[in-house]
């Protein structure tokens, strides 16, 4: 926390951690906020976009008592606003009779009630968001006036007008300059993504160099339903200047001061503007699954073990998410299991410090053989066989949840879900996919950033080639392209939304495409049934990519 002179607008950035309907929690941690503030001598206490009720509620909104406590909640904050002012976004029920029956608006609070509410005005209805379901958007904006400073209040996507929407003929960010505003300040809630920093970057410089007025941007931090809110909320001075950072995926504040319409502070503050994608990816994941937990009340977790990178990530996550007291793994070799694959599994285990099991899943998956023996008949060894295995696997993960209350994590990577390389009710099963989002060479590169000072994941699992080891002498090459070319075309088609003709034109193979590409459409059913996604690209399965299920692609 940085503390500044006593003259000008002083205005503190809070950058908090909120949890979707938890209107006592959310209330207390932003009155605590501004019972520091006051403390400090802060004028002004800006929050982040939904941040009584937390973002975004989904169809919790369709319900008149959550509109009604969000209500309720924002009275309560603005109870706390005496001798100090704060934004704070959050539901409201909408005060004209036409239109749908919320908005989401940034409130200003002062003198212990509400003094101004501004709604939002370019309502997102892209990938993962769906506002115009729920709220009517604001025809204008306006600005809030407090100790003689013309405040331009733009709620997230009304400075992020880089999408366009033809309904608007001016942005909202020029209309606040037109009314006068001297700052502009953009209650937010961004989700995280790789790459998201460098665009957040360009949209900033380039608000700066059209409306000539420093900006404050505030984020939240938290995971909620596959979105996962990475902070890093930020002060922009004259010309484009990042006066402040705060860090990412952490609750923080600081303070700038506002003079004359000239924003100062007396350190910068935070990590740099951008980091490199597999440490930031590493430490999304980790944030993901610590704030996963604690929100649910969860404490441990369990996994299978197979000895391959897949489920060694998912342990080192897991492990230092959690702690190593707290993640157990099982063993489940087969007959078709190297032996390097257990040892491997071990190694990692004792070099982790977490508790493992060893079950041999072999007596289980024989006797299932035999009671099957009037269906499969003399039918040869295939898939039927190969899928037992994995669902054998997965009955003994979820028999160990139920039986000790920890919860299992899935460990299928981004890759395999695309092609349906997994398993219905066998390595599909899980509370959480934490790599669901996350390419095959990207878990590599997870796996060598862990080893980045010593060999935790034993270098074997990461050499080795990529085996399922369901049937003798199996690959993932003998059915999947090179994971180089694979990752890409995936990437191509999923987040780049490009056909197969684009990306032949690129260089593919056809056949290759082809065969990609109708593998991916042919496993969405799976993905219907597949665990919940951490989402870290500009485009995962779940929430962001809604596709039918039965089509002719």
């Amino acid at each position: 926390m940085t503390q500044i002179g006593n003259s000008g607008l002083r205005i503190r950035l809070a950058q908090l951690n909120y949890k979707i309907g938890d209107f006592e929690g959310n209330t207390a941690k932003m009155a605590q906020s501004l019972f520091e503030a006051k403390a400090d001598g802060i004028d002004l206490v800006v929050f982040s976009e939904l941040a009584t009720s937390g973002y975004c509620p989904d169809d919790l909104l369709d319900y008149a008592h959550f509109a009604e406590r969000c209500e309720q909640a924002l009275d309560a904050v603005a109870q706390c606003c005496f001798g100090i002012a704060a934004i704070v976004g959050s539901v409201q029920i909408n005060p004209e009779p036409h239109g749908r029956r919320l908005i989401n608006s940034a409130a200003f609070l002062a003198q212990g009630r509400i003094q101004e509410s501004v709604s939002k005005t370019l309502l997102p209805s892209y990938d993962v968001f769906s506002e115009h379901r729920y709220f009517e958007p604001a025809q204008d904006t306006k600005i809030v006036e407090y100790k003689g400073v013309k405040l331009g209040l733009a709620i997230c996507e009304d400075l992020w007008d880089i999408y366009n929407d033809f309904q608007y003929r001016i942005s909202p960010g020029q209309r606040l300059k037109d009314l006068g505003a001297e700052i502009i300040i953009n209650p937010s809630a961004s989700p995280f993504q790789l790459g998201k920093q460098s665009l957040r970057n360009r949209v900033f410089a380039g608000q700066l160099n059209r409306f000539g007025l420093p900006v404050l941007y505030v984020n939240q931090v938290g995971f909620h339903t596959e979105l996962l809110f990475d902070g890093a909320s930020r002060a922009v001075g004259h010309g484009g200047q990042v006066l402040v950072q705060l860090p990412f995926f952490e609750e923080a504040s600081a303070d700038v001061q506002l003079n004359f319409g000239l924003l100062t502070t007396e350190s910068q503050l935070g990590l740099p503007l951008e980091m490199d994608d597999i440490p930031l990816l590493h430490r999304a994941l980790v944030f993901a699954l610590q704030d996963y937990f604690r929100k649910m009340g969860f404490q441990k977790a369990t996994l299978g073990a197979s000895g391959g990178i897949d489920s060694a990530v998912v342990q080192c996550l897991a492990v230092e998410a959690l702690g190593a007291e707290n993640v157990t793994v099982l063993l489940m070799p087969s007959e078709f299991s190297s032996d390097h694959s257990v040892s491997d599994a071990v190694a990692l285990s004792e070099n982790l410090g977490n508790e493992y099991k060893k079950l041999d899943i072999a007596p289980i998956y024989n006797t299932l053989l035999q009671q099957l023996e009037p269906v499969f008949g003399d039918s040869p060894f295939g898939l039927a066989e190969e899928n037992l295995q994995a669902r054998t696997r997965g009955l003994l993960l979820m028999a160990t949840s139920n039986k000790t209350g920890a919860i299992l994590l899935n460990t299928s990577n981004k890759s395999e879900l695309a092609v349906g390389y997994s398993t219905l009710y066998g390595d599909l099963c899980g509370s959480l996919s934490l790599l669901g989002d996350v390419y095959k060479q990207q878990v590599y590169a997870l796996a060598h950033y862990i080893n980045r000072e010593n060999e935790i994941i034993p270098e074997h699992i990461i050499t080795k080639a990529p085996s399922a080891e369901l049937r003798p002498g199996q690959k993932d090459s003998d059915s999947l392209p090179d994971y180089s070319i694979l990752d890409e075309i995936i990437r191509k088609y999923v987040e780049d939304q490009q056909g197969a003709q684009e990306i032949i034109a690129d260089g593919y193979d056809p056949n290759m495409v082809n065969k990609v590409l109708q593998l991916i459409n042919g496993a969405e059913y799976k993905r219907y049934q597949a665990p919940p996604i951490v989402r870290v690209s500009k485009k995962s399965f779940g929430k962001g990519r809604r596709m039918p299920l039965v089509a002719q692609y």
